[in-house]
């Protein structure tokens, strides 16, 4: 990896910071000051706030996988080995999620984007935003009495 700065056309972290930071008038820094202070007060905010902190986790994930695969590829001779073509698929991986969360914050900042004013966003704002997970997160309760392994409960 080079030490001079990423070309701002390849920041997509950084052109998506910018763009957040036109659409809310401030700062990555004040909006998320603002969010934690009002996490309710603009969904959006804290929507586009959320997603943009995982495109940071996905981006340094990434730049150390990409810093990992070249450290393999200045030490191997001619050929690649397995490992390193592991790291290769890592760094493939890396991107991906990268670019997914990053078309996540895209489409959460443009407010004509396909889904957000159909019928199903409409029920969605009127009726607000389920409050649990959608399906059972943690396991069923245990019962008072536990069989024990050959045995049955009733006798």
């Amino acid at each position: 990896m080079s030490d001079a700065p990423p070309d701002p056309i390849d920041d997509v972290v950084g052109v998506l910071t910018a763009q957040i930071e036109a659409r809310f008038g401030m700062s990555i820094d004040h909006l998320k000051a603002a969010v934690a202070a009002a996490p309710i007060a603009n969904s959006d905010a804290t929507d586009v706030v959320k997603w943009h902190g995982m495109l940071l986790d996905s981006q340094a994930t990434l730049d150390r996988a990409e810093d990992a695969l070249m450290s393999a590829l200045q030490s191997q001779p001619s050929e690649v080995d397995d490992p390193t073509m592991e790291l290769a698929h890592q760094v493939n991986a890396a991107v991906a999620v990268r670019d997914g969360r990053a078309m996540v914050v895209r489409w959460l900042l443009d407010s004509n984007a396909v889904g957000k004013h159909d019928l199903a966003a409409r029920l969605l704002a009127r009726f607000g935003q389920r409050q649990g997970p959608a399906v059972r997160t943690s396991p069923p309760p245990r019962p008072a009495t536990v069989p024990q392994p050959g045995r049955s409960l009733t006798r």
